[in-house]
């Protein structure tokens, strides 16, 4: 793949006449509602963290110092310097704030005893995640209770916490002020396209470049690494330091300026290599607000001629970003009773498909390729006695070459990869198979996919480990990831590929822990986020990150119970209720964003989008 150059106009040209550019950067607000259940974290506007140490107020309480402690905490600068100011002078110096950390929601501080100048206080809250040390966020358990006794001393009058236990205790509210998320980018195993990695962590603006860059070279949480490269690691390391675009060392990635990195061993690369280095960069540096131009050099030179005078900025890699193929290009397509249709939401046009699909009376499921030109489709094969009840069969879009590849009693919605090589289902609850597809033969085989690592015991025993059923399974846009429904509850799995061809499903990552009812279905909405249907009438239908930090409800108005399908696209949902296919434009206002039927479909249609 070639990357095209951006047309956008380069600051680098006009740095010499600019005086002052205001940028206001707004970042997505999120309220957690008030519960006692634990609630997934958000991302709201934050400050920079602060250089100046509050002090822990004088003559405080030991219960309200303790509370002060859970906020403090939440400033990982210095080791927590902020949070040890709580601590007596030995325990400051002891505590090992590098154990893990975890974030708590609603915290009680609960005196057990108190004599003199000693007292022992019980914290109870519910835990809501841990962050490991790469800055990944795991959700807590569902309904998962934290509880820790800490002793606590006068010291000159003033109470201390004397036993803090290792690791990082901070409230989710606090934690929200002063971590935010960030997305690493890594070339999937293919080299084709960006995969996202989710981290947290609390900067300065003037050091956020430097910090992500590190974080870039250390590679890619331990459960993404068998998907995905990392192009600055071995033989490619940063060279020097990082500078403003016209040499200076300070303020860096604050405000215009740009940004100038070098790297030793880049002018090894092939172009391709220099390619995905410049995705990699600068994906992550411009999700993170870190302004370009982005001025990359290979071992002192232009680490790509064609930028020179330029720089790189993110239209010059946006081939290789996750969302550059993600939009819906082929319309809207359903199953209306037991056939495959296309539907011009515009003019209320419906139309069968041409050949095998379109004049079938008797499929289950359809999915279609990115590009449209081909289906795979789940038929009910009137088969009965025991025998298998249902076909996956995949052919042309326009009906020809139809093969019949597997058979089962039940198979949950094809899910295509986004090269068209593949289509991803499972037979009869527990058997995933990938039905690959030779475009230059026609040629279909299937493989069946290793899950073992999915119901293996977890190391950690709170871990919750999927149940079979799964009911819904969908391959992410690049490749390097699954989402599935297992027994009720929502998982995100790496895709890894076999030295012999195959392909595992590894890592299982609860990312719903708190729903009260069962999940039903699922889709990609975005390279980093999930939309999901669930049982039951209230709030339907739902997003949430992939790392489970962050969960939104979507709009339940228009629809009716229960949901049994979601579609998505970057520009459309659509759902199919009780009563009709209904759709939801992205771009819609909030106050204006209402579910609105897809006329003509009926209820017992199914929304088909590419993917």
């Amino acid at each position: 793949m070639r990357l095209q150059r951006g047309s956008q106009q380069r600051w680098l040209r006009t740095l010499g006449g600019l005086a002052v550019v205001g940028a206001v950067l707004l970042s997505g607000c999120a309220n957690l509602p008030d519960s006692s259940a634990p609630q997934a974290l958000g991302t709201i506007d934050r400050e920079p963290t602060s250089t100046t140490l509050p002090q822990p107020i004088q003559g405080r309480e030991p219960d309200l110092l303790l509370r002060d402690f859970l906020q403090a905490t939440a400033d990982p600068t210095n080791r927590h310097q902020a949070a040890r100011q709580y601590l007596s002078p030995t325990a400051a110096v002891t505590w090992d704030d590098s154990a893990s950390t975890t974030i708590v929601e609603s915290p009680d501080t609960l005196r057990e005893s108190r004599a003199g100048d000693t007292a022992t206080y019980k914290i109870r809250a519910n835990k809501v995640g841990e962050l490991e040390a790469d800055g990944s966020y795991r959700a807590g358990p569902a309904a998962s209770s934290f509880e820790i006794r800490v002793e606590m001393v006068r010291v000159g009058g003033e109470w201390r916490i004397a036993d803090p236990p290792p690791g990082v205790i901070v409230v989710n509210t606090a934690f929200e002020k002063t971590y935010r998320r960030y997305l690493l980018y890594f070339p999937n195993a293919a080299g084709t396209t960006m995969v996202p990695d989710l981290r947290w962590i609390s900067e300065r603006k003037d050091q956020l470049t430097q910090r992500l860059l590190s974080m870039l070279s250390e590679g890619p949480q331990p459960a993404l690494v068998p998907a995905v490269h990392n192009m600055l690691s071995g033989p490619v390391t940063l060279r020097g330091g990082i500078t403003k675009v016209n040499g200076d060392t300070g303020g860096i990635g604050v405000g215009v300026g740009g940004v100038q990195i070098d790297f030793a061993g880049a002018s090894t690369l092939d172009q391709h290599g220099k390619e995905l280095l410049a995705a990699q960069v600068v994906l992550t540096l411009a999700g993170a607000d870190v302004l370009g131009p982005y001025m990359l050099l290979a071992d002192g030179k232009p680490l790509d001629e064609r930028f020179t005078s330029t720089g790189w900025s993110s239209a010059d890699v946006n081939a290789l970003s996750p969302t550059a193929n993600a939009h819906n290009r082929i319309g809207l397509h359903a199953v209306r009773d037991g056939g495959l249709v296309k539907v011009d939401t515009t003019k209320n046009d419906i139309e069968p498909t041409p050949g095998y699909f379109g004049s079938a009376h008797n499929l289950q499921w359809v999915a279609l390729s990115q590009d449209g030109q081909l289906v795979a489709a789940v038929a009910d094969n009137g088969q009965q006695g025991g025998d298998p009840s249902k076909t996956l069969v995949i052919g042309s879009y326009d009906g020809s070459n139809v093969f019949s590849v597997a058979q089962g009693n039940t198979f949950t919605r094809p899910s295509w990869t986004a090269d068209g090589s593949a289509a991803w289902t499972v037979v009869d609850g527990n058997r995933v198979i990938r039905a690959g597809h030779d475009r230059n033969t026609g040629n279909v085989s299937v493989q069946d996919v290793d899950t073992s690592a999915l119901f293996a015991p977890p190391a950690d025993p709170n871990d919750a480990t999927p149940r079979l059923p799964i009911t819904d399974l969908r391959i992410d846009r690049t490749g390097a990831r699954a989402a599935f429904i297992a027994g009720g509850k929502i998982y995100a799995a790496v895709v890894v590929p076999q030295p012999d061809g195959k392909y595992a499903l590894a890592s299982p990552l609860p990312v719903v822990v708190t729903l009260s009812t069962a999940a039903v279905s699922l889709d990609w909405y975005g390279a980093d986020r999930i939309i999901f249907a669930r049982e039951g009438n209230v709030d339907p239908v739902q997003t949430v990150s992939i790392d489970g930090s962050h969960v939104d409800l979507m709009t339940s108005q228009n629809l009716t119970a229960p949901v049994r399908i979601v579609s998505a696209s970057p520009d459309t949902l659509f759902v199919a209720d009780a009563r009709a296919v209904m759709q939801l434009q992205s771009a819609e206002p909030n106050n204006e964003r209402i579910w609105r039927e897809v006329y003509g479909l009926g209820a017992n249609a199914v929304p088909v989008l590419p993917g």
